[in-house]
Order: structure tokens, then C-alpha cells, then sequence
């Protein structure tokens, strides 16, 4: 199973990203397809801080646009969200301490340690911190050829 992080939701949420068209086609194929994909719970209120911030775009996305984007997606029958489960504390250490994640990247520690947890083969991000996290395979969809 593959995880998609917060950006790539960004992407194909805003027109002015520089992916938009790749993101929107790629979340598209996985919410209708029958392969087996993943989004992290952190990645989801992550996607809703950024895309709404007026700092972050004007104008902002409107909430309810942003929510209504998310219900669409939570109805793909082959998606999992990704929450904390009983082995969750065991992963929330390694990925912190082995990752030396502090400040912001404490957030990224805990995608990563869901990633772990959930037996996730890759997370598809453009964020190259994740590199850190021992065990977390990455991949950026747009500039690494995705294997079927």
C-alpha cells in the first residue's frame, strides 16, 4: 500500500501549485481505482491548516470546499486512513529518536511512525525530510517513475 502526503493533496487542490494537473490525475486514479492506498489522519488536518491559511494562499481556499474536497476522497472504497493503533507507541519512539525529529519535524515523526505502524510500502511525498526516517520508503510521484 502507498500514503500520500500533505502536498501532494495541496497540489492537487491549488492551480497555482506546480504540480496541479499531475496531482489532481494521480489522486484521481487512486480514488477510483481498486489498488489500495493510504492517507495519514495528520495529513488530512495538515491539508486543511495550509489550503485555508490566508497567509498561505489568496485567496484561501473556503472551508467548506476544502471539507467537500476530503469527503470525495474518504469515499474511495480502497482508501485507509491512517490513525494511531496499540503498536503506535513503539513506532512514535523509533521514528522520533531514530529520525532525531525536533521542532517542526516532530509533526513529520509522526506521519512517519503511522507509515511504519501500518506496514505502508511507500509514502509519496516532495518532502525530503522524510529521508530520516529509517524504514519510511519515499518517493516524489512527479520526478520518480511510480512502479504498478
Amino acid at each position: 500500500m502507498i500514503a500520500l502526503d500533505t502536498n501532494i493533496l495541496v497540489h492537487a487542490r491549488r492551480e497555482e501549485m506546480r504540480f496541479h494537473a499531475e496531482a489532481r490525475a494521480l489522486l484521481a486514479d487512486l480514488v477510483t481505482g481498486d489498488s489500495p492506498w493510504a492517507i495519514p489522519w495528520p495529513c488530512v488536518y495538515e491539508f486543511l491548516r495550509v489550503v485555508t491559511h490566508p497567509r498561505a494562499f489568496r485567496p484561501p481556499t473556503p472551508l467548506d470546499h476544502a471539507i467537500e474536497d476530503l469527503e470525495l476522497i474518504f469515499d474511495s472504497p480502497s482508501l485507509t486512513l491512517l490513525s494511531d493503533g496499540p503498536a503506535h507507541r513503539a513506532h512514535w519512539r523509533r521514528a522520533a529518536l531514530d529520525g532525531r525529529a525536533t521542532g517542526t519535524l516532530v509533526h513529520d515523526a509522526h506521519i512517519a511512525a503511522l507509515v511504519l505502524e501500518h506496514g505502508v510500502r511507500e509514502l509519496w511525498t516532495l518532502d525530503r525530510d522524510f529521508a530520516r526516517f529509517p524504514g519510511v520508503t519515499m518517493r516524489d510521484p512527479f520526478r520518480d517513475p511510480i512502479s504498478a
